[in-house]
């Protein structure tokens, strides 16, 4: 296969290099990435500044690796569309460090990098590992390019992507595979004021998980309960039951 990789962790993260790696080994590999970390910025793209895209050769031979000053959604469309010289059979964006769940998905960067590939029309995947201390990323790689091949071999919906969740555990340890819903785990935002030395004020945007039990059969109830999760993820978020609702109101043009 001929293999597009991002990430929003950036161009040096342990994960990505780790899938890189991973994927070389059977396929021919490309990297675009974030020059530096680009987590939750969501499915922006660049508009107002020139992009840039520089070599980086501090990759093993045999994976071309490129480092730009964009997004994650920025980086696929570059690559897609200018520095690979051909399209993509699949593109990965990972592995990422911390859970990508329910809700949080509309903030992800690294989920914004797969649904850029699948609004391209390519097969296309976001994989995490979901723990933020001492990361283990060898089973997320490899499973990762396992359902790569078989996304490819199976060719999946128009406007689809794979949205995976890797519990942080060696693969004896893992209970599975889950095939999972997105479930409505969410972070409460919290805005905390602070004073700069010149007494001016500034705030800090920060957040901690919603109390919820997460419903069997969701990506939150897999991974913790020790199952990959494996959720498909439709670009299309119309809500055809309220549509219906809406028709009965009686809006008119005022």
């Amino acid at each position: 296969m001929r293999v597009l990789l991002t990430n929003d962790d950036g161009i040096n993260s342990p994960g990505l290099r780790a899938l890189a790696e991973t994927f070389a080994a059977h396929h021919e590999t490309a990297v675009v990435a974030p020059e530096h970390e680009r987590s939750a910025t969501g499915h922006a793209i660049t508009l107002h500044k020139p992009l840039r895209a520089i070599r980086y050769p501090a990759y093993p031979p045999g994976i071309v690796a490129w480092s730009t000053n964009g997004t994650p959604a920025d980086c696929v469309v570059l690559g897609v569309g200018e520095l690979l010289g051909y399209r993509p059979d699949v593109i990965v964006s990972g592995v990422n460090v911390g859970p990508n769940l329910g809700l949080d998905l509309t903030y992800s960067g690294t989920v914004s990098g797969a649904m850029e590939g699948a609004i391209l029309g390519i097969p296309s995947l976001a994989v995490s590992v979901t723990s933020f201390v001492d990361v283990r990323f060898d089973v997320a790689a490899r499973f990762a390019e396992s359902l790569a091949r078989l996304m490819v071999a199976h060719r999946l919906p128009d406007d689809v992507l794979i949205n995976v969740n890797v519990p942080n555990l060696p693969a004896e340890r893992l209970k599975g595979i889950a095939f999972t819903r997105q479930s409505n785990r969410r972070y409460l935002s919290r805005l905390e004021k602070r004073t700069d030395p010149r007494g001016r004020s500034y705030y800090w945007l920060t957040g901690e998980r919603e109390p919820t039990n997460d419903q069997e059969g969701t990506d939150g109830w897999a991974v913790a309960n020790g199952y990959i999760s494996v959720t498909p993820i439709h670009l299309n978020m119309t809500d055809d039951r309220l549509l219906e609702v809406l028709r009965t109101w009686g809006l008119t043009v005022p």
